[in-house]
């Protein structure tokens, strides 16, 4: 395509067309799926919040099909009946993307699930059902929390040949210990002669979840910030963890997630990373022209990095030795998001015995 037309594309078609940056759809429901790709999409996440909200979103579809899988499994209980449709609405999301899959030769067209927050304390919990994710179609990319316990996971099951996504993820020091482990296990696999492929494996840094933590850390500890600084906390961490990522020759990419701001999208676009916004902020990214200009390599602005950097709790998530391993976990955007998603699994229980046993 000629430079003449692709100035007269939408933003996210535009950057899909002249840059590395892959634009990814953070739902896995359908209907937003299949216009996402219409936009220049070319993957998909699922988590138990997404879940929950896409099977409420289509009660004509999933409320039968629970009772269906109810009647063929009729001593399963109301958490394997809703995992079984959060695998299903997997597996369709997954045929969605399968010709970007066989384009990209696996580095794209790939579903995100995540492994059941309820196994975060239990590696080879974790371990186990990641490889039987991973059986549920080709281009199934498993995600697995990136705390102490669940980075020995990850590391694992990309040894067996899981092409993994880090989630709970919201800091260069997750970041990076997650490129490395992930390297560890490619070399592991080369050293022992196990076959060779296109893993597509990503590290996410949930942004904007950074960024809600450090503004309740500051109000918590009466600090006050300019108007708009902490707008880039979740930026400058995914805009340093790229450059490591890319000074260090990880084979892993970054993936850009929780969404805020349009900063979010503007500053990220150039670099061969993910950027994988919900659809709605694709629309919108596109209804304003938001810009799609390289502008990964430009730095925080100078001023805005340094007032961050008078914060303690943002020096823990920006620098490459902020955080142990063991303290991931006991991060306060981790804590937040965890409990979130173990409400969402709560919630989709309930929902499922409201489908088996609606009340008198």
């Amino acid at each position: 395509m000629h430079s003449i037309e692709l100035t007269h594309l939408a933003p996210l078609a535009r950057a899909a067309a002249e840059t590395a940056t892959s634009l990814w759809n953070d739902s896995a429901d359908p209907d937003e799926l299949r216009r996402s790709i219409e936009f220049g999409a070319v993957g998909a996440t699922c988590n138990p919040v997404i879940a929950l909200t896409a099977i409420r979103n289509h009660p004509d579809v999933w409320r039968p099909r629970l009772r269906e899988l109810a009647d063929e499994h009729p001593t399963w209980g109301e958490s394997q009946l809703g995992w079984e449709a959060v695998k299903e609405l997997s597996i369709g999301a997954a045929q969605l993307l399968e010709p970007a899959f066989v384009a990209s030769g696996g580095r794209d067209g790939r579903l995100s699930i995540q492994t059941d927050p309820r196994l975060h304390r239990d590696a080879a919990a974790l371990v186990a059902q990641a490889v039987e994710f991973s059986q549920l179609a080709e281009n199934i990319i498993v995600k697995i929390p990136a705390t102490a316990t669940g980075i020995a996971a990850m590391e694992e099951a990309a040894y067996r040949g899981v092409s993994i996504n880090a989630t709970l993820s919201f800091s260069v020091p997750q970041a990076v210990t997650v490129g490395a482990a992930l390297e560890r296990a490619l070399d592991r696999r080369a050293a022992d002669g196990l076959p060779d492929r296109e893993f597509g494996h990503v590290v996410t840094i949930m942004g904007g979840r950074l960024d809600d933590w450090l503004k309740k850390w500051t109000v918590d500890n009466r600090i006050l910030t300019r108007p708009g600084v902490l707008d880039w906390a979740g930026l400058a961490a995914l805009k340093r963890a790229y450059a490591v990522f890319q000074e260090r020759g990880y084979r892993s990419r970054i993936l850009s997630a929780a969404f805020r701001n349009s900063l979010q999208w503007s500053e990220l676009v150039g670099g061969d990373l993910v950027v994988s916004p919900p659809f709605d902020w694709q629309a919108r990214i596109n209804e304003n022209r938001i810009p799609a200009e390289n502008r990964i390599d430009v730095p925080v602005p100078p001023d805005i990095l340094e007032e961050l950097c008078s914060l303690s709790e943002f020096r823990r998530a920006y620098e490459i030795d902020g955080m142990s391993v063991e303290e991931f976990e006991q991060f306060g955007a981790a804590r937040n998001t965890l409990r979130q998603f173990l409400e969402a699994d709560a919630q989709l229980d309930a929902l499922v015995r409201d489908v088996l046993i609606p009340a008198a």
